[in-house]
């Protein structure tokens, strides 16, 4: 192979990395358009490595291909973060993993297919986005509904503040996200009647993926051994379950 033809299918290895990075960037995502563009051309120049490097040796020269395949899974996990009980970061890993194969065929000298594939990774990032969006927007789209959840814990003015500290960090232990945290002062009780005067209900929402009741269970119970909490539960928004 001469020299040219090395150049040819490094530059449209570049080339197809940078069209897919044009998108990741448009739409800032972590690994965009010098990502992308430099896991294509890292790729190809392992191709040619592994095919053209060894002249009159023994290695096999789809050894190199293959690890391609298990190294971009490094890099890949570098981009996966996890946020309460959603995570992100997969589409961006699994288009970088793309951009590698693409490089790979590049590197190889299967012009149209890595062209294909590039064209085919670029529409799954754009016309699909819209579709996925239509299949959430539709309530009979099968997958289990979105889970908010309301905590309430009543306590005295003294021991607001610590209640909403102890509050937050029952709650920082499920997996959940913590929306907001509010207080707000309850009416004061009918004179002789038995409860405390100065309660104070700190109120805090959530939100995730999935119902977990046992988690919300769990934090009732730490807050329950507060001396001065004197009621505690929770509750899931615009519906009939309730426990507290």
């Amino acid at each position: 192979m001469t020299t040219f033809e090395m150049l040819a299918r490094l530059a449209t290895g570049v080339g197809l990395g940078v069209a897919i990075g044009l998108e990741r960037q448009y739409r800032a995502r972590m690994a965009g358009l010098r990502t992308n563009a430099l896991v294509c051309a890292g790729a190809t120049l392992f191709v040619l490595l592994s095919a053209h490097g060894f002249h009159g040796g023994t290695a096999d020269p789809t050894r190199v291909a293959a690890q391609i395949v298990s190294g971009i899974g490094f890099l890949g996990a570098g981009v996966i973060m996890r946020e309460g009980a959603s995570v992100r970061g997969l589409n961006t890993a699994a288009t970088l993993w793309c951009s590698a194969a693409i490089g790979a065929l590049a590197g190889a000298g299967m012009y149209g297919t890595a062209a294909a594939g590039t064209v085919a990774v670029v529409a799954v990032n754009t016309a699909l986005r819209w579709a996925g969006r239509a299949v959430d927007r539709h309530p009979d789209s099968g997958r289990e509904q979105r889970a908010d959840y309301l905590f309430t814990a009543v306590t005295d003015d003294a021991g607001e503040a610590h209640v909403r500290a102890l509050l937050v960090q029952a709650l920082a232990r499920t997996d959940f996200r913590l929306v907001s945290v509010s207080s707000r002062n309850l009416p004061e009780p009918e004179p002789g009647a038995a409860a405390p005067r100065g309660r104070v209900q700190v109120c805090a929402a959530l939100s995730g993926d999935q119902r977990d009741d046992r988690q919300m269970e769990s934090a009732v119970s730490r807050l329950s051994l507060e001396p001065s909490v004197t009621s505690v539960g929770w509750s899931v928004p615009d519906t009939s379950a309730a426990v507290g």
